[in-house]
């Protein structure tokens, strides 16, 4: 099984990054093979609305990182996203790069629909300073909602909160809750 994360902060060493390296850990302790990817890195620029991944060679005419990740989610059996929670929703980099899938990954109703990239698994972490971690529940749902849409296979949601007053690496819950998501993950698929 091959797992990618994505970490959609602009903090490498972050909350974010963090939780997602703990599901990857878990993951390969499992015998995944894992691959992470940090946003902060990449150079991913909007989605132009051009239609030119539909048209000609049906690909992205954008030349910039998101090509490597393209190259990547075909191989991929299961993806992590996780972003920070910006202003009662996902980051500036995590809707970017998910507004860009639309060039492998639609919906089944779109005629552009590909039924080779449907059925991903795929796991959202949410991280946010605010410790109610039921505050942007109706965003949360509508993301799964849509990621649903998209034709993933949405095996979880999880919001860590409290970040402000505690970061990840310091409480004593995390590791092993977020290595036992990256572990259940391969668990399922065995």
């Amino acid at each position: 099984m091959k797992i990618i994360g994505f970490s959609a902060s602009p903090h490498k060493e972050g909350n974010t990054a963090w939780t997602i390296n703990k599901i990857l850990e878990g993951a390969k302790e499992k015998g995944a093979k894992t691959q992470s990817w940090h946003f902060s890195d990449l150079d991913i620029k909007p989605c132009k609305g051009c239609l030119g991944c539909i048209q000609g060679d049906k690909r992205c005419v954008i030349n910039d990182d998101m090509q490597k990740i393209y190259t990547a989610l075909k191989d991929a059996d299961a993806l992590i996203l996780g972003s920070p929670v910006y202003m009662g929703q996902m980051s500036a980099q995590a809707k970017i790069f998910t507004d860009r899938l639309f060039a492998q990954i639609t919906p089944r109703f779109s005629p552009h629909f590909k039924e080779e990239n449907a059925g991903k698994k795929l796991i959202l972490v949410f991280t946010q300073g605010n410790p109610d971690s039921d505050m942007f529940k109706e965003y949360f749902d509508y993301t799964k909602k849509m990621f649903k849409l998209l034709e993933f296979d949405v095996k979880g949601l999880y919001v860590i909160a409290g970040m402000r007053k505690e970061a990840a690496r310091e409480r004593k819950d995390l590791p092993v809750l977020m290595k036992d998501i990256g572990s259940t993950l391969v668990n399922e698929n065995a």
